[in-house]
């Protein structure tokens, strides 16, 4: 069976956490925590780029240091992880979920604006298979009514939009290096802060509510509870894990984006002949073939497609449920405007294995088996 996700591992992890043991600082922001925020930092030309235990905890940070306060509003795609919502609910938003782009099933930044009300404090774009939402149009309604943008950039580590990393476009950036992430830590993620009158009140939230990173740059004589704060600093364990990924990163991403290529080149010729359809990226975006996804014509043929890719050797899964159909979707929010493509696409939408390592004969079972099991469920 060729699974649908390995986590990636270069074979240097164990050296560098060895490294951390020896070194006696496991706890958090040692060495290799900031060597990692460092190294984000200069290859995204991030302002400041903060560690976290995962994404969803960036996420949180990213809705406390937005300001949300119980009554107020986020809007949101409903086609999203349960994440990128629970972080703004716990903060006591009001989920407001808008529709989505079929072809590339973020966002539909064009329903939006119909959205606003005077609650509103945040929009947060979703960067669905690390495929940027479109950006400019985003940031504009935001200048325009005054509101923050979060980036729920989970899986957008080094993908770009007009030359410009995901997750550095708005107030606020998350990144996820969960073990099925390009980059991984296990668990972990990273705040990544655009302007810098941020960066205290986010390391103060992130150590406890202490002013704890400020004594150990030698900038107060001790350290002591100052604010709000909880801990979502992550161990140095994991970011020595991390490290050894993001040295051979290129070397990471192209290893992806070539077994992407193969998936597409291959593939097209079906979606020539309306079998499936395939991922679009739209002009000015530059994804990181996070993940390599088809789409069938409606729910049960895809059920049958994900079967008959068992019966051949391929695990292939689909994704989110639409969050505004969950229980908690209904509790925590509402459906503004018509569910025109969320659920009918979401329904369709199947993933194919990629990850780091995956071979080219591997590929071209999974392709052999992609044709194969579409010419059966026709």
């Amino acid at each position: 069976m060729i699974p649908f996700n390995i986590p990636p591992y270069t074979g240097n992890e164990l050296d560098c956490v060895r490294e951390a043991i020896q070194e006696h600082k496991i706890c958090g922001d040692g060495r290799f925590t900031k060597q990692c925020n460092h190294w984000l930092e200069q290859r995204l030309g991030s302002q400041k780029v903060l560690l976290t235990t995962s994404g969803t905890t960036a996420l949180e940070m990213a809705a406390l240091l937005c300001g949300v306060q119980p009554g107020d509003e986020v809007i949101l795609p409903s086609y999203t992880f349960s994440s990128t919502a629970t972080a703004f609910v716990q903060a006591g938003a009001q989920l407001v979920f808008v529709d989505i782009r079929p072809d590339t099933m973020n966002i539909d930044e064009e329903k939006i604006e119909a959205a606003i009300t005077p609650r509103t404090k945040v929009i947060v774009a979703m960067h669905y298979a690390g495929v940027a939402c479109e950006m400019d149009v985003i940031m504009e309604i935001a200048a325009r009514y005054h509101l923050k943008v979060v980036e729920d950039a989970a899986q957008g580590v080094m993908s770009t939009y007009k030359g410009k990393a995901l997750g550095t476009i708005g107030d606020f950036g998350c990144f996820s290096f969960h073990e099925t992430k390009n980059y991984s830590m296990g668990e972990g993620g990273a705040l990544l802060i655009r302007d810098s009158e941020y960066n205290e009140k986010a390391e103060i939230l992130r150590e406890k509510g202490t002013n704890r990173s400020k004594f150990f740059r030698g900038q107060v004589d001790k350290y002591t509870w100052v604010d709000y704060g909880s801990s979502y600093l992550p161990s140095e364990l994991n970011a020595a894990y991390l490290w050894a990924q993001l040295q051979q990163a290129d070397e990471i991403n192209e290893d992806r984006m070539r077994s992407w290529n193969r998936y597409y080149k291959a593939l097209k010729p079906l979606e020539n002949a309306g079998k499936l359809e395939l991922q679009k990226i739209p002009e000015g975006c530059v994804h990181n073939a996070h993940m390599f996804y088809v789409k069938l014509k409606n729910l049960e043929e895809r059920t049958a497609f994900i079967a008959g890719m068992r019966e051949r050797g391929v695990q292939c899964v689909f994704h989110y449920i639409p969050l505004h159909s969950a229980p908690a979707g209904k509790k925590f929010g509402r459906f503004e405007g018509i569910d025109c493509f969320t659920t009918k696409e979401s329904e369709r939408l199947c993933r194919l294995p990629l990850y780091y390592g995956l071979r080219e004969n591997e590929t071209a079972q999974c392709i052999k088996s992609t044709i194969e099991t579409l010419n059966a469920v026709d």
